[in-house]
């Protein structure tokens, strides 16, 4: 590859929300959340500033995959499967429904790399978010884009291992819905999450794929059903993909301020990890 994509080290975007209660709403809506609405002046749950600051690419500039044609903010890496492979989130004081935000974001590496599956990318993303010219939140993510590799197999089922006895445990089946619903609430169009003919015909997976983001709002979401304690620090990292195929099993390990978090697929195997460090 001729072009050096380094070249976009340093590149910043600033974006503003007013993060209305309706996308909090939604989202609980999403996930089965019985409180009470959120309205105005409610702190957002982590990480819900995801289905904020949101991308507005025209329908004329998405690209064969959803994905808004490359070029822009991010690199134009040609590597066609792209996905959102991990994150870090420090929490300095949490944002405010109702009240405008900014995202400042910043690229902070771009390294070209050669794997097993064959040559890859990966994209480091610093971001930065202000309220009230008050820092709340700081994220760095990973975005990863590799080359188009052999077919992936579908998960064969197993039993999932027994847990400890103070293990937090909960089973999610991400169906084409919960999918669907995701990928609006966060304006996703990348078709590997809802065209399932694109999904298996065109990039080789057994079924849709279930978005990191999605798994790991659910991860969260096991947390804040076990503790009333806020997070003030949260990581995660994909491990392998997740399909509509099967059920999931969140798991949460606490030990004191640290609950380390783990999504298990129907085959066993761990597809996402994740640590929680509670206020």
């Amino acid at each position: 590859m001729d072009q050096d994509f380094r070249t976009w080290v340093g590149r910043t975007e600033t974006v503003a929300d007013p993060l209305p209660f309706t996308q909090a709403q939604a989202a609980q809506a999403m996930l089965d959340d019985a409180g009470a609405p959120l309205a105005d002046g409610d702190a957002l749950p982590l990480p819900w500033h995801w289905f904020h600051f949101l991308p507005r690419a025209p329908q004329s500039r998405l690209d064969v995959d959803g994905h808004p044609q490359r070029g822009g903010f991010l690199p134009p890496i040609p590597y066609p499967r792209r996905m959102f492979a991990g994150a870090r989130i420090t929490v300095h004081r949490p944002l405010r429904i109702g009240q405008a935000a900014e995202r400042q974001g910043t690229i902070r590496d771009v390294q070209m790399k050669s794997g097993k599956s064959g040559s890859l990318a990966f994209v480091t993303v610093g971001y930065r978010f202000v309220q009230g010219g008050e820092l709340c939140l700081e994220e760095e993510q990973d975005i990863v884009y590799r080359e188009p590799g052999a077919p992936v197999p579908a998960p064969v089922a197993t039993e999932w291992p027994a847990l400890p006895g103070e293990a937090w445990s909960r089973t999610v089946h991400p169906d084409s819905r919960l999918l669907f619903r995701f990928s609006a609430l966060t304006f996703n169009a990348h078709r590997i999450h809802y065209d399932r003919a694109y999904a298996t015909s065109v990039e080789g997976y057994p079924g849709l794929v279930v978005h990191g983001p999605l798994t790991a709002v659910l991860l969260l979401r096991l947390v804040q059903q076990h503790t009333p304690r806020p997070p003030k620090a949260f990581s995660f990292r994909g491990v392998a993909p997740l399909f509509d195929l099967g059920p999931v099993r969140l798991v949460g390990m606490p030990e004191g301020d640290t609950v380390t978090l783990e999504a298990q697929g129907p085959d066993g195997r761990t597809a996402l990890s994740a640590t929680v460090t509670l206020g």
